[in-house]
Protein backbone atom coordinates (compact mmCIF):
# COMPACT_ATOMS: atom_id res chain seq x y z
CA UNK A 1 0.00 0.00 0.00
CA UNK A 2 1.60 3.72 -0.60
CA UNK A 3 -0.88 5.12 2.10
CA UNK A 4 0.66 6.86 5.11
CA UNK A 5 -0.76 7.29 7.86
CA UNK A 6 -0.15 11.38 8.10
CA UNK A 7 -1.97 11.03 4.71
CA UNK A 8 -5.07 9.73 5.67
CA UNK A 9 -4.71 11.48 9.11
CA UNK A 10 -4.99 14.60 6.55
CA UNK A 11 -7.65 13.16 4.39
CA UNK A 12 -9.51 12.62 7.52
CA UNK A 13 -9.59 15.99 9.24
CA UNK A 14 -11.02 17.00 6.45
CA UNK A 15 -13.65 15.02 5.44
CA UNK A 16 -14.59 13.98 8.84
CA UNK A 17 -15.35 18.29 8.56
CA UNK A 18 -16.93 17.68 5.25
CA UNK A 19 -19.26 14.39 6.69
CA UNK A 20 -20.12 16.44 9.34
CA UNK A 21 -21.67 19.54 7.67
CA UNK A 22 -23.35 17.04 5.08
CA UNK A 23 -25.08 15.02 7.33
CA UNK A 24 -26.13 18.85 9.33
CA UNK A 25 -27.34 19.77 5.76
CA UNK A 26 -25.61 23.24 6.34
CA UNK A 27 -24.71 23.69 2.68
CA UNK A 28 -22.38 26.67 3.76
CA UNK A 29 -20.16 24.89 6.57
CA UNK A 30 -19.64 22.12 3.66
CA UNK A 31 -18.72 24.78 1.37
CA UNK A 32 -16.01 26.09 3.79
CA UNK A 33 -14.09 22.19 3.62
CA UNK A 34 -13.33 24.10 0.31
CA UNK A 35 -10.70 26.44 -0.63
CA UNK A 36 -12.15 29.42 -2.54
CA UNK A 37 -10.85 28.30 -5.75
CA UNK A 38 -12.24 24.71 -5.78
CA UNK A 39 -12.76 22.82 -8.70
CA UNK A 40 -16.34 20.34 -7.64
CA UNK A 41 -17.69 18.34 -9.85
CA UNK A 42 -20.71 16.22 -7.69
CA UNK A 43 -23.38 14.60 -10.06
CA UNK A 44 -24.94 17.86 -11.70
CA UNK A 45 -22.42 20.48 -13.17
CA UNK A 46 -18.95 21.42 -12.18
CA UNK A 47 -18.75 24.26 -10.34
CA UNK A 48 -15.62 26.90 -9.30
CA UNK A 49 -15.62 28.03 -5.88
CA UNK A 50 -17.60 28.04 -2.95
CA UNK A 51 -20.46 29.90 -3.51
CA UNK A 52 -21.43 27.17 -6.10
CA UNK A 53 -20.36 24.73 -3.75
CA UNK A 54 -22.86 26.11 -1.09
CA UNK A 55 -25.79 26.13 -3.63
CA UNK A 56 -25.22 22.18 -4.53
CA UNK A 57 -25.34 21.22 -1.25
CA UNK A 58 -28.54 23.20 -0.38
CA UNK A 59 -30.27 21.61 -2.90
CA UNK A 60 -29.31 18.19 -1.02
CA UNK A 61 -32.81 16.47 0.32
CA UNK A 62 -32.74 16.92 4.00
CA UNK A 63 -31.82 13.64 5.91
CA UNK A 64 -29.07 12.90 3.59
CA UNK A 65 -26.00 11.55 5.02
CA UNK A 66 -22.65 10.07 3.93
CA UNK A 67 -20.00 7.49 4.53
CA UNK A 68 -16.41 7.56 3.50
CA UNK A 69 -13.68 4.96 2.93
CA UNK A 70 -10.31 6.28 2.13
CA UNK A 71 -9.42 3.64 -0.33
CA UNK A 72 -5.89 4.40 -1.25
CA UNK A 73 -3.71 7.95 -1.11
CA UNK A 74 -0.99 9.69 -2.15
CA UNK A 75 1.04 12.71 -0.96
CA UNK A 76 1.70 15.14 -3.87
CA UNK A 77 3.51 17.37 -1.81
CA UNK A 78 4.28 18.97 1.42
CA UNK A 79 0.88 20.79 1.23
CA UNK A 80 -1.38 18.66 -1.22
CA UNK A 81 -2.66 15.30 -0.84
CA UNK A 82 -5.01 13.25 -3.05
CA UNK A 83 -7.46 10.71 -1.83
CA UNK A 84 -9.61 8.17 -3.88
CA UNK A 85 -13.07 7.11 -1.90
CA UNK A 86 -15.70 5.17 -1.43
CA UNK A 87 -18.49 7.06 -0.31
CA UNK A 88 -22.22 5.69 0.67
CA UNK A 89 -25.11 8.32 0.33
CA UNK A 90 -28.41 7.42 2.52
CA UNK A 91 -31.23 9.13 2.01
CA UNK A 92 -34.73 8.63 3.87
CA UNK A 93 -36.91 7.96 0.58
CA UNK A 94 -34.74 6.10 -1.57
CA UNK A 95 -31.93 3.63 -1.67
CA UNK A 96 -28.20 4.32 -0.77
CA UNK A 97 -26.10 6.06 -3.55
CA UNK A 98 -22.60 4.58 -4.07
CA UNK A 99 -19.71 6.08 -5.58
CA UNK A 100 -16.26 6.75 -5.74
CA UNK A 101 -14.63 10.16 -5.12
CA UNK A 102 -11.43 11.61 -5.96
CA UNK A 103 -10.18 14.83 -3.85
CA UNK A 104 -6.48 16.66 -3.61
CA UNK A 105 -6.78 18.46 -0.32
CA UNK A 106 -4.24 21.51 -0.11
CA UNK A 107 -2.55 23.17 3.09
CA UNK A 108 -2.86 26.79 2.96
CA UNK A 109 -3.01 29.41 6.01
CA UNK A 110 -6.04 28.08 7.78
CA UNK A 111 -5.14 24.00 7.33
CA UNK A 112 -6.08 21.63 5.14
CA UNK A 113 -9.12 22.39 2.56
CA UNK A 114 -10.32 20.29 -0.36
CA UNK A 115 -9.45 21.85 -3.75
CA UNK A 116 -10.77 19.40 -6.22
CA UNK A 117 -13.94 17.41 -5.73
CA UNK A 118 -14.74 14.56 -8.06
CA UNK A 119 -17.72 12.04 -7.81
CA UNK A 120 -18.30 9.35 -10.31
CA UNK A 121 -20.83 6.33 -9.95
CA UNK A 122 -20.30 3.14 -9.25
CA UNK A 123 -21.29 1.01 -12.05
Amino acid sequence: MNSTTDDRAVLSRVLDRWKSAVDAHEPQQVADCFTDDAIFQGLHPYCVGRPGIAEYYASQPPGMTAVYRILESRRLSDDLVLGHLGVDFSFTDRPTLNVYLGVVVKRAGRGWSISHYQVSRLG
